[in-house]
């Protein structure tokens, strides 16, 4: 497969706001699709359920909202207005089922509308664990895993089955491993991978099923290292702070072309939340959980004490050998703007440069980010720190 033809389709998916992907899959194989929003769901309940997991993280530029700006304040993120514009424009009506995972109160908030505006849906507020003891958090989240399969069973009308669980853990560590190779080479050689296309690759993972999109993403890395591109004088930079809300592609483009190569993100986070394969063996409900205790990627809605923030991102820049960090917060996110300081501080005491700046996932306004980030990367180039 031609490296312009996998770019290519990931961007028709990406601005498929009608799902037709996910209408296929349903008409293909008779299953239920069940929606999710950032950032992190243990999608191997809905996969061995026999459901397809249908990533929402709003709609983007592509959009204008109308009514979804009915229903929140004009001081809320914009990612929850999109995704009702988005359900009461007919365009999630292929969902069978809607997953919303503890981010934020704002996505709680949400959850209770969606039962109220599609009483016909299923919709789960799936809570997580802040406290990572086995014999407390641990044992919550197992009976939360156990009750959300319970019930995606019930949906789809397959027997709850620890060996189709297992099969699923197996396909997600396979596509596991593919993603980690995705970021492996982009570290190693970014002009092999530009940020776009890296990004639109990740997207796909929102909508195709998982073993698609593992032979999409090694069709990929074969493609990209038979291609012979140009080497680009940027700096390296990791990018945080976009674990739900996303930026817009225009706004990806500018960062590259400001002289930026990202190296590591936490964009569409929940196709790596988890860092290591997680167990096919033993009890596959209990494998999830230690994942999830011991494994899960420290972020902005994952309880860490504040004297440990920024050690994960302190050791990434190290690793990866970035020269700086872009801290790209949604307007109004608070988990990402009151984690923020603490990061900084974190990276100051480290005399590693950084910059800052807001979004929505609709802006249209990205020269001045384009000049800020352009600044910030000569400044390293010149002086070495920003």
């Amino acid at each position: 497969m031609e490296l312009n033809d996998i770019v290519r389709r990931c961007e028709d998916l990406y601005h498929d706001l009608d799902l037709t992907s996910v209408k296929e899959w349903k008409r293909r194989t008779g299953g239920k699709a069940v929606g999710f929003l950032p950032i992190y769901v243990p999608r191997e309940t809905v996969h061995a359920a026999g459901a397809l997991p249908v990533g929402i993280m709003g709609a983007g530029d592509d959009l204008e909202i109308i009514r979804g700006d009915a229903f929140y304040q004009s001081y809320i993120c914009h990612i929850p207005r999109s995704t009702v514009e988005l359900g009461l424009s007919g365009r999630l009506d292929c969902l069978d089922g809607f997953l919303f995972p503890a981010i934020c109160d704002v996505i709680r908030n949400l959850s209770g509308m969606w039962k109220i505006l599609f009483p016909d849906k299923y919709v789960r507020y799936l809570d997580v664990p802040q406290n990572f003891d086995e014999r407390l958090g641990g044992v919550f989240y197992r009976q939360e895993l156990a009750a959300l399969f319970q019930d995606l069973c019930a949906l789809t009308g397959r027997p709850a089955s620890d060996e189709a669980l297992r099969r699923s853990i197996e396909a997600y560590n396979e596509n596991r491993r593919a993603i980690a190779e995705l970021y492996r080479l982009r570290a190693e050689e970014p002009h092999r991978v530009p940020t776009y296309e890296h990004y639109l690759l990740m997207r796909a993972s929102n909508v195709l099923e998982v073993t698609e999109h593992t032979a999409l993403v090694d069709a990929y890395l074969a493609a990209a290292r038979r291609e012979n591109r140009p080497w680009r004088d940027n700096i390296r930079v990791i990018l945080t702070g976009v674990f739900c809300e996303q930026p817009p592609l225009g706004l990806i483009r500018a960062l590259e072309q400001s002289g930026c190569s990202i190296v590591d993100d936490d964009w569409v986070l929940g196709a790596r939340y988890l860092r290591e394969p997680v167990a096919a063996e033993g009890d596959p409900l209990d494998a999830l959980v230690t994942s999830y205790l011991r494994r899960g990627t420290p972020t902005a809605t994952r309880y860490i004490d504040e004297d440990a923030k920024g050690e994960d991102l302190i050791r990434r820049v190290r690793t990866l050998r970035a020269e700086g960090v872009i801290f790209a917060s949604p307007s109004f996110c608070d988990p990402a703007l009151l984690e923020a300081p603490m990061l900084q501080r974190a990276l100051g005491a480290e005399k590693i440069p950084y910059t800052a700046f807001k979004f929505s996932e609709n802006s249209g306004q990205l020269q001045v980010i384009k000049e800020q980030t352009g600044a910030f990367a000569d400044s390293i180039k010149l002086w070495g720190a920003a």
